[in-house]
């Protein structure tokens, strides 16, 4: 097992991150040169390895290496990949038995600390996700669903979009997870079947349990959510935005408000 950085990359054209995507990935916000939930983003590449029956086991040396290339940092992204490594030729993972991670840094999106205080709309991608509860919530290197909805997000110039599922269920958006709230009670789509369990959606739903909201993992269709009362989406690195418009339908702002402020505390 190795560790290579964006200064001195050189992959094989063997390694299986690059012929299948076999490896995972996670993507951390650093402020005033600190690792924002690195341990759980640990955690969640762990949880990940197992369910890949990815033999990783460089996690020390990793967060070692995580705190140090923050501290040098001191603001901004840094994404970790871990690679099954190269071995053989085929779908066989077995011959792949020297592991590595690839530590990266990168310039925080701008435009988060906007949307977080003014909010985005929101439109509906016609591109589903497929069902695969192998893979389900884990966030692998097989990202080519997120590609094609980013493309047309992009192409668009849409702020995000919601993503649902081939039965139509929501999930996520292009690279967030959702909150709504209706009737006073906040939901969030289950992650049973597809999409991303991120790291700050764990974080949102223990704050609101520690603040007295009950949050329920449902799976429901899209016309939910024009019913809602308040809508928000949130990831490692935007923490909570505020969504104030999904096609026709407008939502306030001031619920999120206050998770927001909870967040923060």
């Amino acid at each position: 097992m190795n560790k290579i950085t964006t200064q001195s990359i050189t992959l094989s054209v063997s390694d299986r991150a690059v012929q299948y995507g076999d490896g995972c990935f996670t993507t951390i916000a650093v402020v005033n040169a600190k690792a924002q939930l690195c341990e759980a983003h640990i955690k969640r590449l762990q949880h990940a390895c197992e369910r890949l029956y990815l033999p990783f086991a460089l996690w020390q040396q990793l967060a070692s290496e995580i705190a140090s290339t923050a501290n040098q940092l001191d603001n901004g992204v840094i994404k970790v990949l871990i690679s099954r490594g190269s071995g053989g030729r085929g779908y066989d993972p077995i011959p792949a038995t020297s592991p590595h991670y690839i530590i990266s840094t990168h310039v925080l999106p701008p435009h988060y600390s906007q949307w977080q205080q003014q909010g985005i709309e929101l439109e509906l991608s016609n591109i589903s996700l497929g069902k695969q509860p192998l893979l389900a919530g884990i966030k692998h290197l097989n990202r080519l669903e997120q590609v094609l909805i980013k493309r047309q997000q992009v192409l668009n110039q849409w702020q995000d979009v919601l993503v649902t599922d081939t039965d139509g269920m929501m999930v996520e958006t292009s690279a967030a997870n959702l909150f709504w709230q209706n009737n006073g009670s906040w939901y969030t789509p289950d992650l049973h079947y597809c999409g991303v369990e991120g790291v700050m959606r764990n974080k949102v739903i223990e704050v609101m349990k520690n603040n007295g909201i009950n949050v329920l993992e449902v799976r429901m269709p899209v016309s939910q959510l024009t019913s809602a009362s308040a809508v928000f989406i949130t990831n490692s690195l935007m923490n909570i935005v505020p969504v104030i418009q999904f096609q026709q339908t407008s939502f306030a702002i001031d619920a999120v408000k206050l998770v927001q402020h909870w967040l923060s505390e």
